[in-house]
């Protein structure tokens, strides 16, 4: 029985991993759920609409006659009547029988992550997988901007996600969340804790494309504050928020507006009332013990050994179905939260859209719609 155990450890310890992690130190322990933090219900007085129907709305955006629009895991773009309708505008990939049912199909169905309508009327369109897309939200028709095989600079991308168009200029602002995981992976991505992500802005008058940062840990939500002086951006694994400077003298350079969150920061959105509203994906609570990404963050060899014998599912145990959106004024500090700590409306959101006095909270996965009719700042 040794030897046998001694061939199974000598086996794993054989296996190359997927990751190459290096060390990394977080910044102290989680705040406490105090203040601002503190626990309350207010995201469960809402309701679900399109259970079975939307899996995993993502990001939202919205027209002036009060149709949303939102794409799901199966590839698919959709229109939400003012009415709760629900219309299929058009897939991003291959219309298969599969789509949907598996993350394995997701790089030939396509995956819509941000959503945006431009000055012209037309939605654009971040595919994780496929490239950047303008889609005429009548129609179904797709023009492909920027594929992520062309990518930028050489490298080619594997993970679009935020989105954000300027209302003054039509840059398209847009974040790349790794150059070596895609979508289908992601926890590898936030396991292995690396800087290869990059936002970028493509000019749709002139086709280009730049760089505007690199080295960044798994850029992922970007909004732009309402005089467009800047824009702020969640890099989601190590639970941090920074502020690109646009204009200004600061123009080109980018500072840390917060870090060491409650939790880890997925998209950014503009309120009804002129603050940012950050839907957390996952909370990153103290207990008795460190949170989990906290514990392994300092040991790559503890890292590379979890990604060769745990299957990327079994992660989703260890996710609490807590749902959790801080509120922030326009310098970044957190004024208000909203809690569902049972999960009995949502959990893990990717989104916090209002319009026409309703919030749409968005996720990746979920097989519903989440609505909140009264919002309590």
């Amino acid at each position: 029985l040794s030897v046998l155990l001694f061939a199974v450890a000598l086996g794993v310890y054989l296996l190359p991993s997927p990751i190459d992690p290096k060390p990394h130190i977080l910044k102290g322990p989680p705040p406490a759920l105090e203040g601002p933090l503190a626990v309350n219900t207010r995201l469960q007085k809402g309701y679900r609409l399109f259970s079975g129907k939307l899996h995993g709305p993502e990001s939202f955006t919205a027209d002036e006659e009060g149709n949303v629009y939102t794409g799901t895991v199966d590839g698919k773009l959709w229109r939400i009547g003012p009415d709760d309708s629900l219309t299929l505008i058009t897939q991003m990939g291959q219309d298969i029988p599969e789509c949907g049912s598996s993350t394995d199909y997701e790089p030939v169905c396509g995956r819509p992550h941000g959503v945006r309508l431009d000055r012209h009327g037309q939605l654009i369109v971040a595919d994780s997988y496929l490239g950047l897309y303008s889609v005429n939200p009548k129609t179904g028709h797709k023009t492909l901007l920027l594929p992520n095989s062309q990518g930028a600079d050489g490298v080619p991308f594997a993970f679009l996600n935020g989105l954000e168009i300027s209302s003054q200029t039509g840059i398209i602002y847009f974040t790349d969340s790794s150059s070596r995981w895609g979508r289908q992976h992601v926890k590898l991505e936030v396991i292995e804790l690396n800087s290869l992500g990059r936002l970028l802005s493509y000019d749709p008058e002139s086709g280009s494309v730049s760089v505007l940062l690199d080295s960044l840990y798994m850029p992922n939500g970007i909004v732009l504050s309402p005089d467009e002086h800047f824009l702020l951006l969640a890099e989601t694994s190590i639970g941090c928020i920074l502020r690109y400077w646009l204009k200004g003298p600061k123009a080109g350079t980018k500072e840390i507006v917060m870090d060491n969150m409650i939790g880890y920061p997925d998209n950014i959105r503009l309120s009804d009332h002129g603050t940012f509203l950050v839907g957390i994906t996952t909370p990153r609570f103290r207990k008795f013990m460190p949170p989990f990404l906290d514990m392994i963050a300092p040991y790559p060899a503890v890292k590379r050994f979890l990604a060769k014998v745990i299957p990327l599912s079994w992660y989703n145990i260890m996710l609490p179905r807590y749902a959790l959106v801080l509120e922030l004024g326009l310098d970044g500090q957190v004024i208000g939260t909203l809690h569902d700590p049972s999960g009995s409306l949502t959990w893990a959101i990717s989104d916090v859209f209002q319009h026409r006095g309703r919030t749409y909270l968005g996720s990746t996965d979920l097989p519903f719609l989440p609505v909140v009719e009264e919002w309590e700042s």
